[in-house]
């Protein structure tokens, strides 16, 4: 080929096209990438520039994801505490339910004296009262002679009665002696009692009945609501029983049951009902009735003698009579009294009406008691007296003394006071400067009026007469004795309270009201206020100084809550010792259960907090959260978690009994309450701000991912009119050049044609 020679002109027009490809190809390149620089061939400074943006786009790209991650840790702790503030305000809620829950103490910490004459409107008082003695006629002793002066350990009940007549003979021979396991019905003659008792037949012991009934005795889920069921017997519990006879083919019950039921009438035996059951046993040291050799031993209480009255042909076959028919007999047995025992002894059901409240003699060994019921909700048992702490009592005669009425009366009389405590035991106490009443060794007893009011006796059954208190001819129907009275006054006295339970300590000093001196119930409370203390007076001037609801749970004067009283109003004219508390059982249960609500949420509380996270991290949980905004990690935001469950909020959980118990406890919770929700509210705030300045980094980052990439691509991106311009151009010159490549090579082909 190098023997080929081109023409100047085809030579130019072959450089020509060649050129004209060449531009083209670029501008067909740049026009299908879009770009004016594609390599760094084409514009090195533009190329590597644009690279460098790109990359550093790419970079700060990547790191949006962990922005966003950051978002989604922030959005999710913010959730937290929305709901951790939720649940503050549901404990919020159950605490100010305890605030309006009734006081958790039926009876709050107090002292108290008798001011004589006071009244709400004028505190001092005119005149002052003191506590007289009252003699009654004399006790005597069961002793021989009649003439045995009876002490305070002389018991109101006497020796079991006792009732034996002739020997009782079966059905079959007439002979026969009747046994306890004889059956009262069946088709055997030799083994049942001569006359058996029909169904409907009943006996009444003591004004008890027992009801005897044809058929089985029923099960204990079937006996009626609060009677019991034991063997052949379903008894109420107050002495009333029924007899279950069975069936001529099925005898069931037995003579041994019939005693029994009249053992339950007369107080001999007691039965305790749990569930539909019930348990019989002897009261104490007392003797049942028994059947040995056909001969019934009939007993009675110590307490009161026994009747059992029924048709004859009935009793004739038990050996209490021997009289026959269908019409009623009675047979009794009687007691006995003895040295131990009074003279006259006091039937049961009697009363004494002391100043107002009532003191029932009962037939029935005393609550608490082997063999008897428990202590009754809400009354205390001391000696053989139950009393509801109010002046109102039982004495049981089966084992009472005398002493154990003086203790009864005084009680009434407010002579004594009576503190029961949570297992039934009461307490009693002489009332501040009161004696208590006794018996002298004449026999007399020595009644205390007390300072509340003038002695007042009044009584139903025998009480007044056996007791003495009936007069000299005992047909008194009424027993009075008179206070003892002197004029007085506390005018210019002074009383000091310490601090209560932080409260502020106050001096207060009795007189007309002027000048800061205190007249009125008002004024005191308004001194007694600030010291978290509250007066009242009733109308025998009983000035009583108790703690507010907020601290019902404390004691006045004791060495944690403080509030000790000091100064003497006179000197016979003291307070009383600060009495405790007494819990309200109601209350404190419907306190407890709100206690229990309240623990539940804080479990909610740790169980939310933990809960808080997002993709692992947690900073309601004391997690970390770094965020990096720039490529180079200079930029970043380093947030510290925090522990937001109940403790690291300040709650804890709460104990029954303790927590709730009165309005200050509860409000040291509602305290821990309100910082709890401050403190959520600080960290939520806080989280705004971290959210919001991550947001807008955010944001920065994605403007400036597009700043970066518009710079890349300005320095890259191609001008498509102009390419596409230069392509048309190109197209057309090459065109051109063909053309005239073609005319350069006109010459050849002449000599072309000449050749040919």
């Amino acid at each position: 080929m190098s023997g080929i020679v081109l023409s100047a002109s085809v030579r130019q027009n072959l450089l020509s096209l060649q050129s004209t490809a060449d531009l083209l190809a670029t501008t067909q390149s740049r026009l299908s990438t879009g770009k004016s620089v594609n390599s760094a061939l084409d514009n090195p400074t533009n190329f590597f520039t644009a690279q460098s943006l790109d990359n550093r786009a790419s970079d700060i790209n990547n790191l949006l994801d962990g922005i966003a991650n950051g978002v989604q840790v922030l959005q999710a702790a913010n959730t937290g505490i929305t709901s951790l503030q939720k649940l503050i305000d549901s404990a919020k809620s159950i605490a100010n339910q305890a605030l309006q829950t009734t006081v958790g103490y039926s009876t709050k910490s107090n002292v108290s004296t008798t001011i004589s004459g006071a009244t709400a409107a004028d505190l001092r008082g005119t005149t002052s009262y003191a506590s007289n003695t009252a003699l009654s006629s004399v006790l005597y002793s069961g002793a021989a002679g009649g003439t045995t002066a009876a002490t305070g350990t002389t018991t109101l009940g006497a020796t079991q009665g006792t009732f034996s007549n002739a020997v009782a003979v079966n059905a079959a021979d007439g002979t026969t002696a009747v046994t306890g396991t004889m059956t009262l019905i069946g088709t055997t003659a030799a083994t049942k009692i001569g006359t058996a008792p029909a169904d409907g037949d009943t006996l009444t012991v003591n004004g008890k009945t027992i009801t005897f009934r044809a058929g089985s005795a029923p099960l204990a889920a079937a006996v009626p609501s609060g009677s019991g069921v034991s063997g052949n017997l379903v008894t109420d519990g107050n002495g009333n029983t029924t007899v279950y006879l069975g069936t001529a083919g099925t005898p069931a019950a037995t003579v041994n049951d019939v005693l029994t039921a009249i053992d339950l009438a007369s107080g001999v035996q007691t039965s305790t009902i749990t569930n539909g059951a019930a348990t019989i046993g002897a009261a104490s040291a007392a003797t049942p009735s028994s059947m040995a050799a056909g001969i019934v031993t009939l007993k009675s209480s110590a307490g009161a003698d026994v009747s059992v009255t029924g048709k004859a042909d009935l009793l004739k076959a038990f050996g209490l009579t021997t009289a026959t028919g269908g019409g009623n007999a009675t047979a009794t047995a009687t007691r006995t009294t003895s040295s131990g025992s009074l003279g006259a002894l006091i039937t049961d059901g009697s009363t004494l009406n002391v100043d107002g409240h009532v003191i029932t003699f009962k037939n029935a060994p005393v609550p608490g008691s082997t063999n008897a019921p428990a202590i009754p909700t809400g009354f205390g048992k001391s000696g053989n007296v139950i009393t509801d702490g109010n002046g109102n009592s039982t004495v049981y005669l089966q084992a009472g003394t005398v002493a154990d009425v003086l203790n009864a009366i005084d009680l009434a009389s407010g002579v004594q006071t009576a503190t029961i405590a949570a297992n039934g035991a009461a307490t009693l106490a002489a009332a501040s400067g009161q004696i208590a009443s006794s018996i002298n060794a004449s026999g007399q007893l020595k009644l205390s009026t007390g300072i509340n009011a003038d002695l007042s006796i009044t009584g139903t059954g025998n009480a007044l007469n056996a007791l003495g208190l009936a007069g000299n001819t005992g047909t008194a129907s009424a027993f009075s004795a008179a206070r003892t009275s002197g004029i007085g006054g506390i005018s210019g006295k002074t009383l000091t309270f310490t601090s209560f339970n932080g409260g502020t300590a106050v001096d207060v000093t009795f007189g007309d009201g002027t000048n800061g001196t205190v007249k009125t119930l008002d004024q005191l409370n308004s001194k007694l206020q600030a010291n978290n203390l509250s007066a009242t007076i009733d109308a025998n001037g009983l000035l009583t100084i108790s703690t507010t609801n907020d601290y019902a749970s404390s004691t006045i004067g004791s060495s944690t809550a403080g509030g000790a009283i000091g100064g003497t109003l006179t000197s016979s004219l003291t307070f009383s010792t600060a009495s405790t508390p007494v819990q309200d059982v109601v209350a404190q249960t419907s306190r407890a259960n709100l206690v229990n609500q309240y623990n539940n949420i804080l479990q909610q509380i740790d169980s939310t907090a933990q809960d808080s996270s997002f993709n692992g991290v947690n900073l309601l949980n004391g997690d970390q959260l770094k965020l990096v905004f720039d490529e180079t990690a200079k930029s970043s935001l380093s947030i510290t978690g925090v522990t937001y469950n109940s403790k690291g909020l300040g709650l804890a959980a709460l104990t029954s009994g303790v927590d709730f118990i009165d309005n200050a406890a509860t409000n040291k919770v509602l305290t821990n309450l309100n910082a709890a929700s401050s403190t959520l509210r600080s960290e939520a705030s806080a989280l705004g701000s971290n959210l919001t300045i991550v947001q807008v980094r955010q944001d920065f980052n994605k403007n400036l991912i597009n700043v970066l990439q518009t710079g890349s691509s300005n320095l890259t991106l191609a001008d498509t009119n102009v390419e596409a311009a230069n392509s048309q151009a190109l197209s057309t010159r090459q065109s051109i050049a063909v053309s005239a490549l073609s005319l350069a090579n006109q010459s050849q082909q002449s000599v072309l044609q000449l050749l040919r």
